[in-house]
Order: structure tokens, then sequence, then C-alpha cells
């Protein structure tokens, strides 16, 4: 479901002279259906580098990436676009949303951009809030105007309400309380029992040791280091 091959990544730094900072090379991993697969390595290893590229947000300079079929390497951002829509979820650490836009909307729109029918989109919305402890006299307010970790618990909510085939997640249990992590860490479990291929970045070990199949140590993929 996603496959890179042999994948590169440089940065040129315009403000340092054009300096160019290698990153990444020969990056490689794939990822199965109703698998999770861990990045780990040190912080600054390239871990939500790589993540970037399977997302499409950072083009490769070598090799190949393909989710579901589609080349995300070489795919024109309407590919990528129809992608993310349908096949590719991404849960990152932070809630990027228009302002004024209603939590229960923000959490349903996945669903309405695919056309399900707003009561049902909203349906599910709602259990998912429910599921994850946000109170209903906020669903009516902007997730700009939450807490950290309530914004995170949205941005999970809006990852999850559509059964995507693949997901991308970024350190989904982080600064969550008990019982909203064994929440995070069950909907992970269902994704993964619907066959969901799940790539993530999990510095929480008890989460790392129960729902990864596979740990991939990116830290081998940087120049000059053997894998």
């Amino acid at each position: 479901m996603i496959i890179a091959e042999n994948v590169a990544k440089e940065f040129t730094l315009h403000n340092q002279g054009g300096t160019v900072l290698r990153v990444m090379e020969g990056a490689s991993l794939k990822v199965a259906p109703g698998e999770c697969v861990a990045l780990t390595g040190a912080s600054g290893a390239g871990k939500s580098t790589l993540m970037r590229m399977i997302w499409g947000n950072y083009r490769t300079d070598a090799g190949h990436i393909r989710v579901a079929g589609t080349e995300v390497s070489s795919a024109e951002p309407r590919q990528i676009i129809a992608l993310r829509r349908t096949t590719l979820g991404y849960v990152s650490q932070f809630l990027r949303v228009l302002p004024r836009v209603p939590t229960l909307r923000v959490v349903a729109e996945p669903l309405l951009a695919l056309g399900t029918p707003e009561a049902e989109a909203e349906a599910r919305a709602a259990e998912l809030l429910s599921r994850l402890r946000i109170g209903e006299s906020l669903w009516g307010l902007s997730p700009t105007t939450f807490s950290g970790g309530e914004q995170q618990r949205v941005n999970i909510a809006r990852g999850f309400v559509h059964p995507y085939p693949a997901l991308l997640l970024d350190e989904p249990t982080a600064s969550l309380d008990a019982a909203n992590r064994e929440t995070v860490m069950c909907l992970i479990e269902e994704a993964k029992a619907r066959g969901g291929a799940i790539l993530g970045i999990f510095h929480d070990e008890g989460a790392r040791a129960r729902l990864c199949d596979r740990l991939v140590d990116v830290t081998g993929f940087r120049p000059g280091v053997a894998a």
C-alpha cells in the first residue's frame, strides 16, 4: 500500500549562500494493508522528512514513492489532492483549519468532500468527538479556540473519520491523558483490523510496542551512514 524505494532528499539553503544539505539517501520501506510500521531514530534523523515526502509536501530528489499505486514522487498536484481525499490520511501534531468553522464541521469535512450526506457525515464526526471526550457543548465552536490537547483530539477525529486505506500518524498519542491515549490506540487497532496500512512516528514506547508490527530506523538513510 505504501512503498518507498531508494528515496533521496536534499535542501538548498538559499539564505546561507546556496549551501546544499543532503539529508537522506537510499530510503526504502514497505507498509502492507493491516500493518503498522514505526519510523524510529533520533531527533533530526529524517522521520518527518520522509513522512512529508510520502504525503506529497516535499518532492523527492531521487527514488520512488507509491501509495496505492499512485507515484507520489512525480504526481501532479491534482493527483495528490485526489489521493489525499480518498486514500491517504494524515494526522499531524498541529491542527490547521479555517477560523470560525465549527468543530463538528471540521471533523466531518473529509466525508463531505467525498459526497457523504451531511447528516451521515456529522453523525460519524459526533461519534468520534464523543469517543475522544470533546463535549457536545464545544461542537459548534471553532477548534482554534480550544486548548492544545483538545485541538490534538479534534485532529485525530478528523484523521479517522474516513476509513483511509493508508494513514500517516505523527506522534498521535503525545501529550494525551491516559483515557484519551487508550482511545487513540483503539482507533489505530480498529484501522489495522479493517486493513489500513499505517506508517507512524511514535515516541511513546508503550504505544509503539502495542501497535507496531515493525520498526524502520531512518538513521540508516542518512548520507554516509551504512544501513
